[in-house]
């Protein structure tokens, strides 16, 4: 399951949708909005995407995630609009019976996510500049 939102990342929500009796592994990753980027200090960070493309990309990488390693669910999520220091800007989710395929998979999805995904990241810097910086 892949989707966008503009509101904050329920964890929790998130782990139910993978949880099942037949995995005996669930990872979860979540990516935060961290304080300082190459030096430089970082107050919020805002996320645009074209939700049509991003989506079909994130499920193209989900099944690809699924066709190369045997799992039971995946659920991946990306925040849109603006965050805040220590929010969860993306979450990836996902269960297998063990627990490499998970912790395989997991890294999988999210570093294609950073590379395909049509979605761009605004630094708001505490200086008071903003840069796009480029997925």
């Amino acid at each position: 399951m892949a989707r966008l939102t503009e509101q904050p990342i329920d964890t929790e929500e998130l782990l139910q949708q993978v949880r099942t009796p037949a995995a005996g592994a669930v990872v979860l990753f979540l990516g935060t909005v961290r304080e300082f980027t190459r030096g430089e200090q970082t107050v919020a960070l805002d996320y645009e995407g074209f939700a049509p493309m991003a989506l079909a990309e994130m499920e193209r990488i989900e099944a690809e995630a699924r066709a190369k390693w045997e799992l039971k669910e995946l659920s991946v999520v990306h925040r849109l609009g603006h965050l805040e220091l220590g929010e969860a800007s993306v979450a990836v989710a996902v269960s297998s019976a063990h627990r490499a395929a998970a912790f395989e998979a997991g890294q999988f999805v999210i570093d294609e996510l950073k590379v395909r995904v049509p979605i761009w990241k605004k630094e708001n810097w505490a200086d008071g500049r903003t840069e796009w910086v480029h997925p």
